[in-house]
């Protein structure tokens, strides 16, 4: 049975109404009380139709500008000679007693060369040959679940199958491999997410998962180079000498990278197919449209809701001065449902000509690196799931991420039917 009191699958919030009752300058749309429940996206609407370069003036985490629209949102995320990503990717600054940096919140060309020491784990040579690995995990992991009986996807499916490849990926001890993953929700998720109760615990948290790391940096240091991600920092000449709190940051961005994206759209996919009943026919009719469906899922899902820039001069978007030192926040979300680039964009439509267009895996040098790995766990899974299963049916609303970054879920109950 469900752990907390059921609420029915048709009684998510629908009502949009909310994102138009208060002035744009009263809604503080970063805060997570409109994230746990999914209400975020009725006020981005408004937003992309009344002021697509909005600039906020209160809030939790101060004034910052948000671009809504599709466009405007790629045109800065490309331009990184006048948005730095340097410190910090996120709404918030870290507090400095916490702060790791990592390749994603460095800028040219520190930012490429240690980014380029990482990506041949997952360049497409090596995907090819984790290909059969991964079709075994996924079949031998479904094959294993209770037909007809109720139990937890995220927890049972996308937590275990993302946690197995992250283990892969760093040929971390495979006994240990869910420290892996509450690593990822510690790194995301502070006090008010539920995650932890304080900083000093997330800080305790990351030590030990610091120290962990290291050792297994200094073992890879004393082997010969191979192609798993701690062997390749412990060699690349751009990363084999990091500051410990850079390679923590490091390690952190490849986990999070690993984990999140993967794990929520493995989720996102099976109830984003209930919500959308008629999709889900579609997809059992032509199974040749998985590939599609997957970047239509990754589109609809956008499992990191967002990315954090910092202007380096003044600059004009969308008829605005955005000035030197301001933050500006690319919702990934709200770009990926514009209705001037996606027709229907609230909808979810697994043959749309354009989803791989779609702003989930960011733009420009910080595109994210393990989209590929990314979309073919998900539709191997896919793949997998149609030779066995009828249907996978949601059974109550699922509980959310408390979290304006991560766009996921932490618990979802449903029940399979056989073919």
């Amino acid at each position: 049975m469900p752990r907390h009191q059921a609420k029915e699958f048709s009684d998510a919030p629908t009502d949009p109404s909310w994102a138009y009752k208060e002035p744009l300058d009263t809604v503080d749309i970063s805060h997570w009380k409109h994230w746990k429940f999914d209400q975020q996206n009725a006020f981005f609407a408004r937003l992309r139709d009344e002021d697509p370069v909005h600039y906020q003036t209160h809030g939790h985490y101060g004034p910052f500008w948000s671009l809504t629209r599709y466009e405007d949102i790629k045109t800065v995320d490309g331009d990184h000679k006048r948005f730095s990503s340097q410190d910090n990717i996120g709404i918030a600054d870290a507090p400095p007693d916490t702060k790791s940096n990592s390749f994603i919140s460095m800028d040219a060309p520190k930012h490429d060369e240690q980014r380029k020491t990482v990506a041949p784990v997952v360049a497409p040579r090596n995907l090819k040959a984790m290909e059969g690995l991964i079709r075994q995990r996924i079949a031998t992991l479904l094959d294993s679940l209770p037909i007809g009986e109720e139990f937890d996807w995220v927890d049972n499916v996308s937590i275990e199958l993302t946690t197995q490849m992250l283990a892969t990926l760093f040929d971390f001890p495979f006994e240990d491999r869910h420290k892996l993953t509450r690593w990822s929700d510690v790194a995301t998720g502070g006090p008010e997410t539920g995650v932890v109760e304080t900083h000093a615990q997330a800080r305790e948290e990351l030590a030990e998962c610091l120290a962990y790391f290291t050792r297994l940096l200094n073992e890879r240091k004393a082997e010969e180079p191979v192609n798993d991600l701690v062997s390749m920092l412990a060699h690349g000449d751009a990363t084999k000498d990091m500051h410990p709190q850079e390679f923590l940051g490091n390690i952190l961005l490849l986990i999070v990278g690993g984990n999140d994206t993967t794990r929520n759209t493995m989720t996102g996919s099976v109830y984003a197919l209930n919500k959308y009943p008629a999709e889900y026919d579609k997809l059992r009719a032509n199974l040749d449209l998985i590939p599609n469906m997957v970047a239509e899922v990754i589109r609809w899902q956008t499992p990191l809701a967002h990315m954090r820039r910092t202007a380096l001069a003044d600059v004009e978007v969308g008829g605005k001065t955005i000035h030197k030192g301001d933050k500006v926040v690319m919702w990934y979300l709200s770009g990926n449902r514009d209705e001037a680039m996606f027709k229907n964009g609230e909808d979810l439509i697994i043959d749309r000509p354009n989803a791989r267009q779609h702003l989930s895996f960011g733009f420009g040098l910080h595109r994210c690196m393990g989209n590929r790995l990314a979309e073919l766990q998900l539709r191997i899974l896919w793949e997998e799931i149609s030779t066995r299963f009828r249907h996978i049916e949601v059974m109550e609303e699922p509980e959310r991420t408390t979290s304006n970054f991560v766009h996921g879920y932490t618990y979802m109950p449903v029940k399979l039917h056989a073919i």
